[in-house]
C-alpha cells in the first residue's frame, strides 16, 4: 500500500516538472514598441549644396612670450642666490652672483700694467717735448747762422769792391802800395769769415737733422707707450665683461620658472655647461604664444590675420578664446609636414600656464562647395559614429551612416553617405527603425514628438 503510495505521488510529480518545461519552451511575446505601430509625422530637410568657409581643428600648445636659459660664462663658486622658483622679475635684476677671485687678481694686475704704462706714456710724452725744443733751438741757430752768412757775403762784397778799387788807384800811382795790402787784408779777413759761417751753416743744418731724428724717435717711443695702454686697458675691459658674466641677470621682464642652482654650487663655463641644465629660465608670461601645427593639407590657406577660436580642456567651462593668427612660419617641418603658426594672446592674469594643451579652430581662406545639413538633423551613435534616418520615397525612413566634414556651428558638411536633395528626418525625440513609415509635415505644421 505504502508502496502505491509511492508510485502515484512520482508520477504527479513528474506531470508538473513536465507541463513547467513545456510551457517554458513557448516563445515569450514582447509587444512592439508604439512607435513601430503608427505613423510618426516628423519634418524634413534636404541636403542643400552651399559654398562654406573651411576650417582647421588642430592641437594647440602655450608657449611662453619669450624663454630664456640663464647658463654661467665664468667659472666659480656661487656665493649669492637672489631668485626663487616662481619668482617675478625685473629686466636687469640680479639672480646670482659668482665668486671669481682669480679674476680679481687678474684685474689688479692689469690695473698696475696700465698704471705702468700710462707712466711711459708720460715719459715718452716729455722725451718728445725735448726733442722738439732741440730741434727749434737749432733751427734758430742755423737761421742765426744764415743771418750773419748774408752779413758776411755783403762785408766781403764791399771788401772786393774796395780792393779793386785800390788797385787801380795803386797802379795809376794816385795812392802807395802799402794802401792795397791793407785793402788785401782786409777783403781775406771778410773771405775767411764767410767760410766760418758756411762751416757754421753745415753744423746748424746737421744739428737740425739730428734734433729732428731724436725728435722721430721719441714719437715713437710715445706711440709705443701708449699702444701699451691701450693694450692693458682692451685687457682689462675683456676682462670685465667676463667678470660680468660672474653676476647673473634678467634678460626682460618675466617669471623665474626653473632653478638649478644653490649657494655653494661650483659652476663651470666650459663647453659642457651649454648642455646640461640651464642655471635658471626667465619666462615671460604676461603675454603667451598658442603654437598651432597646421597640416600640409591646410597649410596653404592660412596666412596672418586670420581668425582662430581656441579652447582648452583646463577651463571646460568657459567660452572659447577668439584670437588672430599673429605669424605663420611659412614652411613645412620635413618630419611632421605640418607648418607651424602662432596667436598672441594677453596673459596678464597668468592663467594660461606655457606648456597647457587646447584647440584651436582656424577659419581658412579658402571656400569650398559642400553639401550641408543643420546639425540637428545629425544623430550619433554610442560610438559617435554619425547617422541620419533617410525618408524614402514611400515615406519609410532608412537609418543611413554618414561621414562628416565642416562644423560650422549650425550646419554639419555631409562628405558621404546623402545625395543633395535627399530628405532626413530633422530634430526629433523619437528614435526610429529601418522601414518605419512617417509622415512629413509641411513647414507650417507642427511635427508630433513624443
Amino acid at each position: 500500500m505504502n508502496t502505491l503510495a509511492s508510485v502515484v505521488a512520482l508520477v504527479r510529480v513528474l506531470s508538473v516538472v513536465v507541463i513547467f518545461a513545456s510551457s517554458c519552451s513557448r516563445p515569450v511575446f514582447v509587444p512592439e514598441p508604439e512607435s513601430a505601430k503608427r505613423t510618426v509625422q516628423v519634418k524634413a530637410v534636404s541636403l542643400v549644396q552651399e559654398e562654406v568657409a573651411k576650417t582647421t581643428t588642430q592641437p594647440a600648445t602655450v608657449l611662453p612670450y619669450y624663454r630664456a636659459e640663464i647658463r654661467a660664462k665664468a667659472s666659480g663658486y656661487v656665493n649669492v642666490v637672489k631668485a626663487d622658483l616662481g619668482d617675478v622679475v625685473k629686466a636687469g635684476d640680479v639672480l646670482a652672483t659668482i665668486d671669481v677671485p682669480e679674476m680679481d687678481n687678474q684685474k689688479q694686475i692689469l690695473l698696475a700694467k696700465i698704471e705702468r704704462a700710462k707712466s711711459q706714456e708720460t715719459r715718452a710724452q716729455a722725451g718728445v717735448e725735448l726733442a722738439s725744443a732741440d730741434v727749434e733751438s737749432a733751427e734758430a741757430k742755423l737761421a742765426q747762422a744764415k743771418s750773419e752768412m748774408s752779413s758776411a757775403e755783403a762785408s766781403l762784397a764791399a771788401a772786393d769792391a774796395e780792393f779793386t778799387r785800390t788797385q787801380d788807384l795803386v797802379q795809376r800811382q794816385s795812392l802807395e802800395g802799402r794802401v792795397l795790402d791793407e785793402v788785401r787784408k782786409q777783403r781775406d779777413s771778410q773771405l775767411a769769415k764767410k767760410q766760418a759761417m758756411e762751416s757754421a751753416i753745415t753744423s746748424a743744418e746737421a744739428s737740425v737733422t739730428v734734433a729732428k731724428a731724436r725728435k722721430t724717435a721719441a714719437e715713437a717711443d710715445r706711440k709705443v707707450a701708449q699702444t701699451e695702454t691701450t693694450i692693458a686697458e682692451r685687457q682689462l675691459e675683456e676682462l670685465e665683461t667676463l667678470m660680468a658674466y660672474a653676476t647673473l641677470k634678467a634678460p626682460f621682464a618675466g617669471l623665474v620658472t626653473v632653478r638649478h642652482l644653490d649657494p655653494g654650487d661650483l659652476v663651470d663655463e666650459g663647453p659642457g655647461s651649454a648642455n646640461g641644465d640651464p642655471l635658471f629660465v626667465v619666462s615671460q608670461v604676461d603675454k603667451v604664444r598658442v603654437q598651432i601645427p597646421v597640416p600640409e593639407v591646410d597649410a596653404a590657406w592660412v596666412s596672418a590675420g586670420d581668425s582662430v577660436s581656441l579652447s582648452f580642456p583646463s577651463f571646460p567651462l568657459e567660452e572659447t578664446i577668439e584670437a588672430s593668427i599673429t605669424r605663420v612660419a611659412g614652411e613645412l617641418d620635413p618630419a611632421t609636414r605640418t607648418m607651424l603658426v602662432e596667436a598672441e594672446l594677453d596673459n596678464s592674469d597668468r592663467k594660461l600656464l606655457p606648456g597647457m594643451f587646447g584647440r584651436a579652430t582656424i577659419s581658412l581662406n579658402n571656400k569650398v562647395a559642400a553639401n550641408m545639413l543643420p546639425a540637428r538633423a545629425i544623430r550619433f551613435d554610442e560610438a559617435g559614429n554619425p547617422y541620419v534616418y533617410l525618408i524614402g520615397s514611400d515615406e519609410k525612413v532608412s537609418v543611413v551612416s554618414i561621414q562628416t566634414g565642416v562644423d560650422t556651428g549650425p550646419q554639419i558638411e555631409v562628405v558621404s553617405g546623402l545625395e543633395p536633395g535627399q530628405r532626413v528626418v530633422d530634430a526629433h525625440l523619437d528614435r526610429f527603425t529601418d522601414g518605419q513609415s512617417v509622415a512629413v509635415l509641411s513647414d507650417g505644421s507642427k511635427a508630433e514628438s513624443n
